[in-house]
């Protein structure tokens, strides 16, 4: 089933990330369970603040090309208060670094910016 308002591509990716997620934290797998550890440690505010580093983890997930984690990181980043330009701007720092298929990639990226900022 479509989440309401969302693309089905958007969707079926929020679907396969969170039955992925049910999965692992179900088989009781140790390494999953400290990259959940991981996460939540880095993504802690230090110096950096919480939306800074989701900003920075958007612009990896562009380079790297990984959908499921573009969608995430945007989402979250939102969530954390970043805004359309600051997104932008962390799209343009991965494009800098990966050059054409970072612009290629970010098409997913601005996708989900589209999606999380209807307006």
């Amino acid at each position: 089933m479509q989440e309401a308002g969302r693309s089905t591509r958007l969707a079926e990716l929020n679907r396969l990330r969170k039955r992925a997620h049910a999965r692992l934290v179900g088989s009781g797998s140790k390494v999953y369970a400290k990259f959940l550890e991981l996460e939540e440690a880095t993504y802690a505010p230090r110096t950096l603040d919480r939306k800074t580093k989701l900003l920075i983890g958007t612009s990896v997930s562009v380079v790297v090309n990984c959908d499921a984690c573009m969608q995430w990181h945007v989402e979250e980043a939102a969530a954390a208060g970043a805004t359309v330009a600051e997104l932008i701007e962390a799209i343009e720092v991965a494009i800098k670094m990966g050059g054409a298929p970072a612009v290629v990639a970010s098409r997913l990226a601005f996708e989900v910016i589209d999606d999380v900022f209807r307006s």
